[in-house]
């Protein structure tokens, strides 16, 4: 049987760390990064507008689900800082998931309340949840960015025993 392969687009801040973090997930086939959610046509590092600095995702969904891909998404950065992660601060690095259907855009809500209901984080979810519209891939030297610079910037990390909670439906 042939693999199926779904895309996600999300958004949490500098791209470099997430896309070294979740091009490791199991069932993560490809990465990109990139910019998305704004408004400049051919969107450039030195011109984004008010795009985020985005990863494009591609899935084996045999081996992976969305939702796996989102609780990463959200054990790695803190989507209760508008606008922040790390040192980075500004529109460019926006917490944001950008849904390909209907399906995902469930999850992704589902997910959030999970993620609210938790107490995780130290506040609630500011994570945008829109659809997607056009990536523009970003240029070739931050393409794989820590892979040729291991010691390079980053404030994406794994946080220890993190594991979300399905909340209590009722």
């Amino acid at each position: 049987m042939a693999a199926q392969t779904q895309r996600a687009v999300l958004a949490g801040g500098c791209f470099w760390g997430m896309e070294e973090l979740i091009r490791r997930l199991p069932g993560v086939v490809s990465t990109r990064v990139g910019y998305t959610g704004g408004d400049v046509p051919n969107a450039t590092y030195l011109d984004h507008g008010t795009h985020a600095e985005a990863i494009e995702i591609l899935f084996d969904s045999e081996r992976t689900d969305y939702r796996a891909i989102l609780e990463f998404f959200f054990q790695i950065h803190d989507p209760s800082t508008r606008n922040r992660q790390g040192n980075d601060i500004g529109l460019s690095y926006r917490s944001a998931i950008y849904y390909v259907d209907e399906e995902q855009k469930r999850v992704a809500e589902d997910t959030i309340a999970d993620v609210d209901a938790s107490g995780l984080w130290p506040g609630k979810v500011v994570t945008e949840v829109e659809p997607v519209g056009p990536f523009w891939q970003a240029e070739p030297e931050h393409q794989d960015y820590l892979q040729r610079y291991p010691n390079g910037y980053t404030c994406h990390f794994p946080r220890p025993n993190w594991r979300l909670p399905a909340r209590t439906k009722g």
